[in-house]
């Protein structure tokens, strides 16, 4: 089956073991090998693949932290020497969860269960117009949270956090705002430097001010354009 993939590993034995397996026992195209998670997310920003092999035990930012920061539909084969993770890892796409030393046979194993995977659901194809997912997940301490969409109010930028409110918690995200932006889809539109908002949870536009519930947030001229085009489309 022809399917593409990347490599995320910050151990150069691991991924050259890998590179190895794929080159010998599959027909997939590895379209890079990435030694850190920052390195492979702005890799996978203008490069889609199928599916992504990852360390969880990684510097800077961990393998779960990145799978948080992915769009939710992105399919995982996860790489790791602890077994403890396994069960947290199944909070995102993932097909497998290879435990190091990886042997051929357990390899093998895997190269199966990927193929049968993509068998069934074939290789994702994205309409043009997709709306962006129901939940989405966030890494907020050593817990991996699923907030419904529906539920998120806006986002606030901090340097190089992001807040993101619901009615109920603020969390805070290790993600600029910008890379954010790239990611959300409808209902989400970005109105200032700061802030990305939740169209669906608007509930008046006063003198270049947006209130969400309680909350007032500026709409900067470098926004505003876009802004209401959006809001015109649904005023009367």
């Amino acid at each position: 089956m022809s399917l593409s993939c990347i490599i995320i590993d910050d151990e150069p034995d691991a991924i050259s073991l890998l590179e190895l397996l794929i080159k010998q026992s599959t027909t997939w195209t590895l379209k890079a090998k990435c030694y850190d998670a920052l390195e492979a997310l702005a890799f996978l920003k203008t490069h889609p693949v199928d599916f992504i092999f990852l360390d969880i035990n990684m510097p800077k930012l961990t393998g779960m932290e990145l799978a948080a920061l992915l769009p939710a539909r992105t399919k995982i084969v996860f790489t790791t020497a602890y077994s403890e993770f396994a069960v947290e890892s199944y909070s995102f796409q993932t097909i497998d969860y290879l435990l190091k030393p990886i042997t051929l046979k357990r390899f093998l194993a895997s190269v199966d269960k990927i193929e049968q995977h993509f068998a069934k659901t074939g290789p994702e194809v994205l309409p043009a117009a997709e709306q962006g997912p129901q939940f989405v997940f966030v890494k907020s301490g050593k817990t991996v949270r699923k907030i419904l969409v529906k539920d998120i109010l806006y986002f606030e930028g901090e340097k190089d956090y992001v807040r993101l409110a619901t009615g109920q918690e603020q969390l805070l995200i290790y993600r600029r705002l910008k890379d954010m932006e790239e990611q959300l889809r409808s209902p989400f539109i970005r109105v200032h430097n700061s802030y990305i908002i939740n169209v669906e949870q608007l509930s008046k536009i006063e003198d270049n001010h947006i209130y969400i519930g309680e909350k007032r947030i500026p709409v900067s001229d470098k926004f505003r354009l876009r802004f209401m085009e959006l809001i015109n489309k649904n005023k009367f």
